[in-house]
């Protein structure tokens, strides 16, 4: 029997996953909900237990593996919300990462402290193009 892959939507209720959240990230955890669903027009689903996702799309790598993942998503945990963006990001809008505030970032994922001290206009920017991109428009 084939092993289910880790990132498929599930039907663990959102408010599941938020309410693991404790201090000022609870309540920015709903921001980035708000945020997300507002510009992907999609419902939030659970992802691999912890990544509330927004919409799907399927992919296939060159090797023949494939799979469906989120258009948008994001994770948020004690320290820090993880927010996907499409792979390359960061070479495809370095003027927007510099004008958003603090953050790091790896291959395809952008890593907030407080969502607080970034601003919200360019995260909703960085999430729309990112979007464009992932829905092949």
């Amino acid at each position: 029997m084939a092993k289910e892959p880790a990132m498929r939507p599930s039907d663990t209720p959102v408010s599941e996953v938020l309410d693991r959240v404790t201090g000022p990230r609870r309540g920015e955890a709903d921001e980035l909900v708000e945020l997300h669903a507002r510009i992907s027009g999609e419902r939030p689903v659970v992802w691999a237990n912890r990544i509330i996702g927004f919409g799907s799309a399927g992919y296939r790598y060159e090797s023949g593996h494939g799979g469906i993942a989120p258009l948008l998503a994001f994770a948020t945990s004690k320290t820090r919300h993880t927010i996907y963006l499409t792979e390359g990001f960061e070479q495809r809008w370095p003027e927007l990462l510099e004008r958003l505030g603090p953050h790091s970032s790896g291959k395809s994922c952008l890593y907030v402290g407080r969502l607080a001290k970034v601003d919200t206009g360019v995260l909703a920017e960085l999430l729309s193009l990112s979007l464009a991109l992932s829905a092949g428009d």
